[in-house]
């Protein structure tokens, strides 16, 4: 990777020289330590691992060698999907796809060659001649899922299962309805009946409810993992 780094910014040098641009050494320095970090990087971090070096340049004139960078092919500017404007480096003859995490902002590259025999095929079969594309997958990271017990609508809970109630969508009305029921984020609740059909039964501080599978559908729950706790209020005064 050295060594690719060491050529690439030979070829920036040759390029940028020919521009008769001024600050040819400012503009190395930049590339350099560029090429020196394998993150997707915003112009905010791009700033600090510059200071990090020693150097003190105009956030424009960062931003202006960045674009250059793009323009000539040593660069790639990025969007993801609730994230600043990202760049990382454009490695001739090589493709890579991403995944994003929506937790933590963590993006991974990948690269798999089914994938792209199966997009070639595709556009094959559709008479498309492919020029360029991209992939990004949005999702958790598996640090940020280890964190997150799994979440699934009540209306999937089997009879006998034992739930914690963790969200509720829905709107204002359907949210009241619940909250009249006494059910609310938090409670423990026992799936006494869920057939796949019409109404569930649950059993909740002692009663049994009855709730509707559409309702159902936007409450979200995740498994009990402490048998010890019960549903039943009552019984533990």
């Amino acid at each position: 990777m050295e060594n690719n780094n060491y050529f690439e910014k030979l070829n920036f040098k040759s390029l940028i020289e020919a521009d008769a641009n001024d600050r040819l050494q400012d503009r190395l320095n930049i590339i350099d330590v560029f090429m020196g970090t394998e993150e997707h990087i915003t112009l905010e971090r791009m700033y600090s691992l510059l200071r990090e070096k020693g150097y003190d340049y105009d956030p424009e004139f960062v931003r202006q060698c960045m674009k250059r960078m793009v323009d000539l092919g040593f660069a790639q500017k990025k969007q993801f999907e609730g994230q600043p404007v990202r760049y990382e480096h454009h490695h001739l003859g090589r493709h890579h796809d991403h995944l994003i995490c929506t937790k933590c902002g963590k993006i991974e590259e990948f690269a798999n060659e089914d994938i792209e025999r199966l997009q070639l095929k595709i556009a094959a079969q559709q008479g498309f001649h492919m020029l360029q594309h991209r992939m990004e997958i949005y999702g958790l990271c598996s640090e940020c899922l280890a964190q997150r017990k799994p979440l699934m609508p009540l209306a999937m809970a089997k009879p006998g299962e034992r739930v914690v109630v963790k969200e509720m969508a829905g709107g204002r009305s359907a949210r009241s309805r619940l909250a009249d029921m006494g059910l609310r984020t938090g409670d423990h609740i026992e799936i006494v009946n869920n057939n796949g059909m019409g109404r569930l039964i649950l059993g909740h501080d002692c009663t049994r409810l009855a709730i509707g599978r559409g309702i159902a559908q936007k409450i979200m729950v995740s498994l009990e993992d402490d048998e010890n706790v019960s549903v039943c209020k009552a019984k533990d005064s």
